[in-house]
């Protein structure tokens, strides 16, 4: 059974095209069989590396290396993405640097407060000239109303 005892990143680099989670020995630990395996990081990967505009992990063949005393074990990045607290640690360190992309939906949302408040201008507009008894200023916002 394969488990995370604990993942923090080293620190985290944002770049242009990519987020990198850069670990180190301290920060991650996994529960393996019953024993804790630490992270060393020179033996091989070292980091995650995820695009920002796919919001997916690009080096999920990386392998990162796992000491207890003399015993060392290889385990792939696509493994560890397969334990499910991996991914849920990996998504709290991620979460304040995914900046999730407007979609059309909030835009079609905006444009419909937008214009629900146009048209709301535009009936207190037609109040005031019917109070006022402006024929003139009442037909043009009545025209308006009908034309949107």
């Amino acid at each position: 059974m394969l488990s995370v005892k604990m993942l923090k990143p080293y620190y985290v680099k944002e770049e242009d095209k990519y987020i990198r989670v850069v670990l180190a020995y301290q920060y991650f630990s996994l529960m393996m069989d019953g024993e804790v395996y630490h992270f060393v990081p020179p033996l091989e990967a070292r980091e995650i590396r995820i695009n920002r505009g796919t919001q997916k992990i690009e080096n999920k063949d990386a392998v990162f290396v796992f000491q207890k005393g003399k015993q060392y074990r290889r385990i792939s990045l696509a493994d560890l993405m397969k334990v499910k607290d991996f991914q849920q640690h990996l998504s709290s360190i991620l979460s304040p640097y995914m900046i999730m992309p407007q979609t059309e939906v909030k835009k079609d949302n905006i444009d419909h407060v937008i214009m629900e408040l146009e048209r709301s201008n535009l009936l207190r507009l037609i109040d005031r000239a019917l109070d006022e008894k402006n024929i003139e200023t009442f037909q043009l916002y009545t025209t308006t109303l009908k034309e949107m």
